[in-house]
């Protein structure tokens, strides 16, 4: 059994996209075993994203239109 590693994207419908070099170097109508590894984000990246998150709904809370300052020059 060969085996390869190579980078790869998923598009915008859910698909595996694979480089067009790996699709030539596949056997034609074969079966294959595919195995899919990802990066997980950190801890520290968990983090950043929950404060972006909760500054966010903290700075909208409460807003309305008649809170904001029109200039009327």
């Amino acid at each position: 059994m060969k085996a390869y590693e190579f980078p790869a994207q998923v598009n915008a419908e859910g698909k595996i996209v694979l480089p067009d070099t790996v699709l030539q170097e596949l056997p034609q109508n074969q079966q294959l075993k595919v195995i899919i590894m990802f990066n997980e984000p950190n801890q520290d990246e968990i983090d950043d994203e929950a404060w972006h998150r909760l500054a966010a709904e903290e700075l909208l809370r409460g807003y309305s239109d008649s809170d904001a300052i029109y200039d009327t020059i």
